[in-house]
């Protein structure tokens, strides 16, 4: 099965993205096709080169003896700008110019740090993205949005940079470990909120085809999360307004990943996150009980956390929040669940209520 979503636009603004279970197999002669001529070096999470590089091998990608595959060690701690130098320099030794390409083969750390380097890399290279985590497949590898972390805040250093092409096979999934795929299943979530009733009753309801990695199920899950992104992205890709729906539960997840030192993972504080704007709209009488509740019995089934760590006061939530970008001037900026389906933006969040709203989801 393959799917190709390319959204008619003048100027494009979003990537071909091409999804299946066959796609592994085309991504050589499609690289091809689109470089014309162009070198291409591979930058690899190491970890992935680690269980992947034997069946690279076999499609017949370059191996890191050539000099045109770069493994390095993708971490949230290592989402720096060291990393970016780093890889820079090795490009300048290994010779790539300006007329060179760079591919991405990672998660969603990866996938972030090659973009930053390629929109910067003698002023703009192009780069390809094949993302082998479901965080990356369903969010991160799609919209363009590329950074890095400083030490006040996550992703406050980026650029907007369209990949080319993003090749999306679920059967990466197969070896990524079930903590890992929790972290992608937030972004589903996510999705669904935003704008897909049909894909949260899915996800409802096939949550044990979902564990063990049915190939069926993941691509129903991956195309309907990359076609809502791809038209959020269509419609405002630079994040202008609209774009800010995908910010849903993010505002305070970036926070408590900021808070914690990452040891919150990305899609784990974004689950806490949902649940402290859904906190938020049901106090504005917005979003219903029922699916508020429903919710977080969907974060618990996945093993996700719902509270906010014990130590961690919701004043320094609030703090972190105002160094983050997505705050609009002294205004809290939040995208707000009405319903399963619908979400609005509001800038007029009370810092009391969300503290309020963060000391009743704290740990006890």
């Amino acid at each position: 099965m393959k799917i190709d979503l390319s959204l008619p636009g003048s100027p494009p603004r979003t990537s071909e993205i091409s999804i299946g279970d066959d796609v592994l197999e085309t991504i050589a002669g499609g690289l091809e096709d689109a470089l014309r001529g162009r070198a291409a070096y591979w930058i690899w999470d190491e970890a992935v080169w680690n269980l992947w590089g034997r069946r690279a091998a076999e499609l017949g990608w370059p191996e890191p003896a050539g000099g045109r595959v770069i493994l390095f060690a993708a971490s949230e701690p290592n989402k720096r700008m060291a990393s970016v130098e780093f890889l820079a320099r090795r490009l300048v030794n290994a010779g790539a110019t300006r007329d060179s390409a760079l591919v991405a083969v990672g998660g969603g750390v990866t996938g972030d740090i090659v973009g930053f380097a390629a929109s910067i890399y003698m002023r703009g290279i192009p780069h390809f993205q094949v993302p082998t985590t479901l965080l990356a497949q369903v969010d991160s590898s799609v919209g363009g949005k590329t950074g890095v972390d400083l030490p006040e805040g996550k992703n406050l250093l980026g650029t907007f940079h369209q990949p080319t092409r993003v090749w999306v096979d679920p059967r990466w999934l197969v070896t990524l470990p079930e903590a890992e795929l929790r972290q992608g299943m937030a972004e589903v979530i996510k999705s669904a909120i935003i704008g897909d009733e049909v894909l949260w009753k899915f996800v409802e309801n096939n949550g044990q085809n979902l564990r063990r990695r049915d190939p069926e199920a993941l691509l129903r899950i991956i195309s309907a999360s990359c076609l809502l992104k791809t038209r959020v992205v269509e419609a405002d890709e630079k994040e202008a307004g609209y774009r800010r729906v995908l910010n849903l539960g993010h505002t305070v997840g970036h926070a408590l990943e900021k808070l914690t030192g990452y040891r919150l993972k990305h899609g784990d504080a974004v689950a806490v996150g949902m649940l402290a704007a859904a906190g938020l709209s049901r106090r504005m009488g917005m979003m219903p009980a029922g699916d508020a509740e429903r919710l977080e019995r969907l974060c618990e089934q996945w093993a996700m956390p719902v509270r906010v760590p014990a130590d961690i006061r919701p004043e320094a939530v609030i703090d972190a929040i105002r160094a983050d970008k997505k705050r609009i001037g002294d205004r809290l900026h939040f995208i707000l669940p009405v319903r399963i389906g619908e979400v609005v933006e509001r800038t007029d969040i009370d810092y009391d209520e969300l503290r309020d709203v963060l000391a009743h989801l704290r740990e006890k």
